[in-house]
């Protein structure tokens, strides 16, 4: 759907172009993982749950039926997607909250596993996923009705399935979302579930195999099957049936490619096509899981008059300021092996022309042989070692750019500027180790800056280009929120669809998921 970049292309790209920032700490809550710990010896199982269940001792009398749910898993995760919760696991907590007179021992710790405050949990992975299964235990307990032996782990395969969602979205349909992204999906969903009844969408079949790219002034039957699929889309405003590429239809092809976050010129390749012709089920069924994701995010958003919004699949941010768009800009995000986070925080502070504290992994596994060949190296690369610490000095070369962001939490990612302006001319733009590589830094810092009198345009030059850092405390934070939307809405109405570059919205088996998951419609 997107052009593929080798894994093995990017390593080989200088170190200094990316952010490596996203530093393991044994010490935060949930590791970030690209695989889930499983623990094969029958020993380790028992020596984890005992050890849980010792510490844990309210739940010790459900012991047998929450390892029951673990015995095709030895210990890997049930409710985890990588390390965040997954939406499975979110909506068994709203479940278990509405179910009357269900007692819930460890509450408090509960809680905290979904609390967007800075008041976090700190438990570690296991921990908390065999509390989320305790959970799970003690609601399918209360409610089920028939008092017969319950075979828990058989009903876990029932519940987790999109159907559950479907069911939760169902009972709160009447619930007002506070993000208004969730009714442009749901008014662009009614014009898809329209398309997908009628008899006029028809997949497009290419005129010439083996496929090849189509350019302005090509003629051909594939343009007329195109023309006729983007003013399905509205994308264009008449059908006229030609099969000559010509100056409407070009202005056609990239609005369809603007919106959806293809590289902006007018080629006609082949994995165009392909996208064009994705299921209308499949369309349906991204808008309906997008607009349930528009219900996890805080209520918080709608009274902010200020925030900045990243989302990952169309590698965009947003500042919005009273109520209005005051600044858009490309990003890049973290690569398969070091996703960017999935949450909500606060930017408290920007500091200009930073230092980048290079990660002692780093600094292990790339740097030391490299110090050690060569007595100029760090010199070279702006670097110096302060306390046993690499580190590079300020300067337009920065891998963190001139300016960035912090924003308190656990990962220890945060935004900033690069260097490496070029990188955002790529379609698929997974490259930093976490953090959010900024487009338009410079632009957004002066926007956040407008309330401060004191930070004049010269100032700010001035700090960008100093050798020395310059941290700036914001008088009054600025709420940001990492979001995950693969279907979006812009102001204008248009439907964007985005590559799921996490695979997040695959269901548990790996299959695509259903027409009918996570909303009626």
């Amino acid at each position: 759907m997107r052009t593929f970049y080798s894994f093995t292309v990017i390593l080989g790209l200088s170190f200094f172009v990316f952010s490596f920032n996203k530093i393991e700490n044994k010490n935060h809550t949930y590791k970030a993982s690209n695989h889930v710990t499983v623990y094969n010896n029958q020993n380790d199982v028992d020596k984890i749950s005992n050890d849980f269940f010792k510490r844990y001792s309210d739940l010790k009398k459900y012991k047998s039926d929450v390892m029951s749910l673990y015995k095709t898993r030895t210990l890997g995760t049930i409710w985890f997607d990588e390390d965040e919760i997954s939406e499975f696991g979110s909506v068994l907590y709203e479940k278990a909250k509405k179910t009357n007179d269900l007692v819930i021992p460890y509450q408090k710790e509960i809680d905290q596993l979904f609390s967007s405050s800075s008041d976090k949990s700190t438990l570690s992975q296991t921990d908390a996923d065999m509390l989320l299964s305790s959970l799970y235990v003690l609601y399918t307990k209360k409610s089920n009705a028939d008092k017969k032996r319950i075979a828990y782990d058989a009903m876990l395969k029932d519940f987790l399935n999109y159907s559950t969602i479907e069911e939760t979205a169902t009972v709160d349909a009447d619930a007002k979302v506070e993000y208004d992204q969730y009714y442009k999906l749901q008014d662009v969903l009614k014009k898809y579930k329209r398309l997908e009844k009628s008899s006029k969408w028809k997949p497009i079949v290419p005129a010439e195999t083996p496929y090849k790219d189509l350019r302005p002034d090509a003629v051909s039957n594939t343009i007329a099957q195109v023309r006729t699929r983007l003013y399905l889309l509205g994308d264009l405003k008449t059908d006229s049936k030609s099969d000559v590429y010509d100056r409407e239809l070009m202005d056609a092809v990239m609005k369809y490619k603007v919106r959806n976050g293809f590289k902006p010129n007018y080629i006609l390749a082949e994995e165009h096509i392909n996208e064009m012709n994705v299921p209308l089920e499949d369309k349906v069924a991204s808008l309906k899981l997008n607009m349930e994701r528009c219900r996890e995010i805080s209520a918080s958003i709608a009274a902010s008059d200020e925030y900045v919004l990243v989302n990952v699949p169309s590698y965009e941010l947003i500042y919005v300021k009273d109520g209005k768009v005051q600044l858009t800009s490309p990003v890049f995000v973290g690569a398969p092996l070091t996703k960017t986070t999935i949450f909500n925080g606060e930017i408290d502070r920007i500091v200009f022309s930073p230092y980048w504290t290079v990660p002692q992994s780093i600094v292990q596994n790339e740097l030391r042989s490299k110090i050690a060949s060569d007595p100029n190296y760090l010199a070279e690369k702006n670097m110096e070692m302060i306390n046993g610490q690499v580190r590079q000095k300020p300067g337009p070369d920065n891998s963190l750019g001139l300016v960035k962001f912090m924003f308190p939490n656990k990962e220890d990612i945060y935004m900033h500027d690069t260097p490496s302006k070029t990188l955002f001319d790529f379609e698929k733009r997974t490259f930093s180790h976490g953090c959010i590589n900024v487009k338009m830094a410079k632009e957004l810092a002066v926007a956040m800056l407008k309330d401060y009198p004191e930070w004049t345009q010269a100032k700010i030059d001035k700090a960008m280009a100093g050798k020395v850092e310059n941290s700036f405390k914001l008088s009054k934070k600025v709420p940001i929120y990492i979001t995950y939307f693969t279907t979006l809405v812009n102001d204008k109405g248009e439907v964007g669809f985005f590559q799921d570059v996490y695979e997040k919205d695959t269901a548990p088996n790996g299959e695509s998921l259903p027409e009918n998951a996570i909303v009626n419609q």
